[in-house]
């Protein structure tokens, strides 16, 4: 035999209606997320049972951004004409929302900074910790891009500041060699003798020849002109 049909209407009995309300409370979550997943549809689903505990489900999507977005449009829909009567009730119903908006924001705020947590659900602390995790996640990936380009803008002042220190090695190399240069030429030019000195050997071959006295007094006069005195000496001698 076929199952008869319900009837619908209030069940009387507790317990089969305790046992009526999971079975269909499961039911439509599970056609929820099929129509959001095969339709790509955004669902917010809301149950609360008689004793008032709540039941809820949404895709990808947060419930609060959902409320909102049924908000905004069923408003818009029930807004009439504005007039100068209704303009103070426009602002009075924005305030509202507003409030309550900022609200949900001040909760999660605290909710991400660990505090009135005793509120939560399990559900709820899996997707706040879930949350947390990938913004944590995205702070590391950050922190670590930052401290990348911080070591490589270091390394290139290192490489820059190797560089300078190179090339002003190189000139102050360059300058002690030029200098030490200069110094040698000093001194060797310090020890070389006048060209006149090949005057004695003149003087030689003149005694030699068996010349006069003459010639050796005209020889000394011209060596006296650029020879010292110490020297002439030795000469006549």
């Amino acid at each position: 035999m076929g199952r008869g049909r319900v009837q619908l209407k209030r069940i009387e009995n507790k317990i089969n209606r305790q046992v009526t309300f999971s079975k269909r409370r499961s039911g439509l979550l599970k056609k929820a997320h099929e129509i959001s997943v095969l339709c790509d549809a955004e669902v917010g689903l809301i149950v609360f049972s008689t004793k008032g505990k709540l039941f809820e489900y949404a895709n990808d999507s947060c419930m609060e951004r959902i409320l909102e977005r049924y908000e905004r449009y069923s408003f818009a829909e029930r807004q009439p004409v504005p007039t100068a009567q209704t303009s103070m009730g426009s602002w009075t119903l924005e305030h509202a929302k507003l409030k309550a908006r900022l609200e949900v924001v001040q909760r999660n705020q605290k909710h991400y900074a660990g505090e009135d947590l005793e509120s939560l659900s399990m559900k709820e602390l899996q997707n706040l910790e879930g949350q947390l995790g990938s913004a944590l996640k995205h702070i590391r990936s950050r922190k670590y891009q930052l401290m990348h380009e911080s070591i490589s803008m270091l390394q290139k002042k290192d490489k820059l500041l190797q560089e300078q220190n190179n090339q002003l090695s190189k000139k102050v190399k360059e300058r002690e060699k030029e200098l030490a240069e200069q110094n040698q030429e000093t001194n060797s030019s310090s020890f070389v003798l006048p060209q006149h000195l090949d005057s004695p050997h003149l003087g030689g071959e003149a005694y030699d020849n068996g010349e006069v006295e003459g010639g050796n007094s005209q020889q000394e006069t011209a060596t006296n002109t650029v020879m010292p005195q110490w020297m002439l000496r030795h000469l006549n001698n």
